[in-house]
């Protein structure tokens, strides 16, 4: 893959043998976030865990302290007094049976968050194989499926991202924007970093952290020193 001039002069800054320190590491992170617009950071953490074992899974959601810098857009599947709670905590879209049709034969998907009452299963399992791929499928770990739609709703607004293994036992999260100060975007990274240690599977064996980097959108990723988490 050929890179641009911009992150060819960025990567001459990183020493990609050091693992940086948490401070150090988001400093040179926001140094190197050089494109024209205002640049997603993001962790890549790498885990000592088998994804394809159901004890070895590591899922969840965390609250970030200042967000991501990223509005979402919150799509609630419920009924009765639910749609209203839902609607009054600040969803951009809330409704039921009716939206499946424009989901599925429409292709509308102007939402980036589904959440859904229990009792809705039924219907948003309906739509497992457009929302599946996508990523976009409500799930009790992540708390997306609940009663207290008032509070998922809020949460989610507030910054709160979910994490997944991919294929590769590898966690892909945002913590921030290039924008961001570098206590905020340290902040989050602590906060995410906390929550995958609370998340680490009784069966992992072995190192856990295997490799953590965070990286912008355009620039080259920076080694992070994952000792203090250990």
């Amino acid at each position: 893959m050929k890179h641009g001039k911009k992150y060819a002069e960025a990567a001459k800054q990183i020493d990609r043998a050091t693992q940086y320190e948490v401070a150090e590491a988001v400093a040179l992170v926001k140094k190197t976030a050089v494109a024209k617009f205002d640049e997603t950071i993001e962790a890549h953490v790498r885990l000592g865990v088998d994804g394809r074992h159901a004890d070895q899974q590591v899922r969840g959601a965390v609250v970030l302290p200042h967000g991501t810098g990223k509005s979402v857009r919150v799509l609630v599947f419920a009924k009765g007094d639910k749609l209203t709670e839902a609607e009054n905590a600040g969803a951009d879209h809330v409704g039921g049976e009716e939206l499946i049709p424009k989901i599925q034969n429409d292709g509308w998907f102007e939402f980036d968050v589904v959440v859904a009452t229990p009792d809705m299963m039924g219907v948003v399992g309906r739509l497992g194989r457009v929302l599946g791929p996508k990523g976009l499928m409500p799930n009790p770990k992540a708390g997306t499926v609940t009663m207290d739609v008032a509070k998922a709703v809020e949460d989610i607004k507030a910054g709160k991202i979910e994490y997944r293994l991919d294929k590769a036992n590898i966690i892909h999260c945002p913590v921030g924007k290039a924008s961001f100060s570098e206590e905020q975007l340290t902040e989050n990274f602590d906060t995410l970093m906390e929550a995958l240690v609370k998340a680490k599977p009784a069966s992992a064996k072995g190192q856990y952290f295997k490799s953590v980097t965070l990286a912008s959108t355009m620039g080259p990723g920076v080694k992070v020193n994952p000792q203090k988490y250990a």
